[in-house]
């Protein structure tokens, strides 16, 4: 396929009319209590966080993934603070929205203990902020301090942890500053729709509501996630289980009464797969400049259910990778990229880091060689956050080796491990060859194989006949071979460029791409070829790259993007 930092405690000065605003109260201050005699703090102003030491339990505080709870001890001061705990890819981020004004300072402090416990603000208009701290036996203090934009009239709050870190506290948290104005409470959002299932997860989506800055779901009565879009992932679900899930609006004035229910029942257990949705589109993120559009992880379009970050990097070590990411490059730190992942993990996205590339040197030759790839691969998904692994080696793949690296990798990192393929069309022609080997002997954990359909000239499909890339027929019958070799159609997909610029040779046109997947799934727009059944639990598209879809007005994920997800 064609080609860390922690994040700084950062803070800005006060505006001036903010300053004279603070003398004024003092003064005002000063002068009251001379008359009545009663001692006031001078510039004192209230602590705009409700709840802020957990004293009325998680009153006003939203954790993710229901890993938030209140306990009696340790405390910093009163009877309760928060225990929150990681668990799996999930930080445990607690969130409470605050009303603001525009234009204006704010500082925020809190007391925590604990592992790599994160303090900042989001939603900012300016620069969102964050602080740290690596490790806290007893309570410590965080601070920071922003200034919001012109336009912005509510932030959000939180705490989180950090993966594979114990449980964390904090307690007596403030944000000081000018209050706003809280609104109105947000009207219910309608019934949401089922966008996808999985063995273990359900997609919903649901109309955007006036006014309100984020929505809970609640999973048979119970909130089980936060987000600030129209869309959410539930997972940790059992296989072949129905559940009823309702939605809630929310904004620094409260919360809306639930939505209508819907329900929703999960597929049966197969192969791996973690919680991707039943249909998903993959885009690859560039790890570098080549005349793309540079992106961050949180600019990556909506429509991309899979990330794969491109590329790991090979070590002297035989077998292993490492991760390097273009800081100077891309402008980004790796405290940023960390958290933009945590990010789109909460939005229901999954994360993943690839190895290989076109130019990509990893050689998994030995036992040794495969034991050093499943633990380096499973030490960089520790440190960032990484849901899986790609494999997109394209000078040569030893199966025996490489299945070998990827069961080792299964056992460290649990059944939810994403994995996926993107072999070049040469090594998907017959069972016999090594990529496809690989994937037929973990095909109990294999999430997808994306084949590249380009760069490759003409290929024999499964009836025999010889087509060129760029055609429909190739699509469908080429992807017939993996369909009728062994893979279960939830396990292929259709990898295509994102433009002309992004490939030498074989971009194909998303109506055509739509086409294929019609074809495929429900037997309809075929072209001359027509596969001898269909599929219709085909997983979806790829595409190389997110980058190039960005540069091109993501005309391509915008196109298949709806397709896919659209799919049976």
């Amino acid at each position: 396929m064609f080609r860390a930092r922690r994040p700084s405690r950062s803070g800005r000065p006060r505006t001036a009319r903010t300053s004279f605003r603070r003398l004024a109260v003092a003064a005002a201050g000063g002068l009251l209590a001379a008359l009545l005699g009663t001692p006031v703090a001078a510039g004192a102003e209230p602590n705009l966080v409700q709840n802020p030491g957990f004293e009325s339990g998680l009153s006003g505080w939203t954790c993710s993934g229901a890993t938030g709870t209140t306990v009696g001890t340790p405390v910093h001061s009163g009877a309760a603070a928060l225990r929150a705990a990681p668990a799996g890819q999930d930080h445990a981020r607690c969130t409470q929205t605050v009303a603001v004004q525009p234009d204006s300072a704010y500082e925020l402090s809190g007391w925590v203990e604990g592992s790599y416990v994160y303090l900042g603000a989001t939603g900012t208009g300016t620069t969102d902020v964050s602080t740290w701290t690596s490790g806290a036996s007893a309570y410590t203090r965080l601070d920071t301090s922003f200034t919001t934009g012109p336009d912005t009239t509510s932030v959000t709050v939180y705490t989180h942890g950090w993966y594979g870190q114990p449980a964390y506290h904090a307690d007596d948290l403030t944000l000081t500053g000018p209050g706003g104005d809280p609104g109105t409470v947000p009207a219910a959002p309608a019934r949401p729709d089922v966008t996808g299932t999985a063995a273990r997860s359900v997609s919903l989506g649901w109309s955007p509501v006036t006014g309100a800055t984020g929505y809970h779901v609640y999973r048979d009565g119970t909130k089980v996630l936060s987000t600030g879009g129209a869309s959410a992932t539930v997972t940790g679900l059992t296989p072949s289980t129905a559940y009823e899930f309702r939605v809630t609006a929310t904004n620094a004035a409260g919360e809306s009464p639930k939505s209508a229910a819907v329900t929703a029942t999960t597929t049966a257990d197969g192969g791996g797969g973690g919680d991707v949705p039943k249909h998903a589109v993959t885009g690859y993120w560039q790890n570098f400049n080549n005349g793309a559009a540079v992106q961050r992880i949180r600019d990556v379009q909506s429509q991309y259910d899979i990330i794969a970050v491109a590329f790991a990097d090979a070590t002297a070590t035989p077998g292993a990778v490492t991760f390097n990411l273009d800081s100077a490059g891309l402008g980004y730190t790796v405290g940023e990229f960390k958290q933009d992942i945590a990010a789109k993990q909460q939005n229901g996205k999954t994360v993943i880091i690839s190895v290989g590339g076109e130019k990509g040197t990893v050689s998994v030759n030995s036992s040794t060689a495969a034991a050093n790839f499943a633990n380096s691969v499973h030490a960089l998904m520790r440190e960032y956050g990484f849901d899986g692994v790609d494999i997109d080696l394209e000078n040569g793949l030893n199966s025996t080796y490489m299945t070998q690296a990827l069961r080792q990798l299964s056992q460290l990192a649990g059944p939810d491990l994403v994995i996926t393929m993107a072999p070049q069309t040469i090594d998907m022609q017959s069972t016999s060859g090594e990529y496809f080997k690989t994937a037929l002997n973990i095909k109990d954990i294999l999430t997808v194989v994306n084949m590249q359909y380009y760069n490759s000239g003409t290929m024999l499909g499964c009836d025999g006949g010889v087509y060129a890339q760029g055609t429909i027929n190739f699509l469908t019958s080429l992807a017939c071979i993996q369909l009728e070799g062994g893979l279960a159609p939830s396990q292929v997909g259709l990898g295509l460029p994102a433009s002309t610029r992004a490939a030498g040779g074989g971009y194909t046109s998303p109506s055509v791409v739509n086409d294929a997947l019609d074809c495929l799934a429900r037997g309809t727009n075929c072209g001359s070829f027509k596969p001898p059944r269909t599929y219709p639990d085909l997983r979806g598209a790829m595409t190389w790259s997110t980058n190039w879809d960005a540069t091109a007005g993501n005309s391509w994920s915008n196109a298949v993007g709806p397709h896919v997800h659209a799919l049976p």
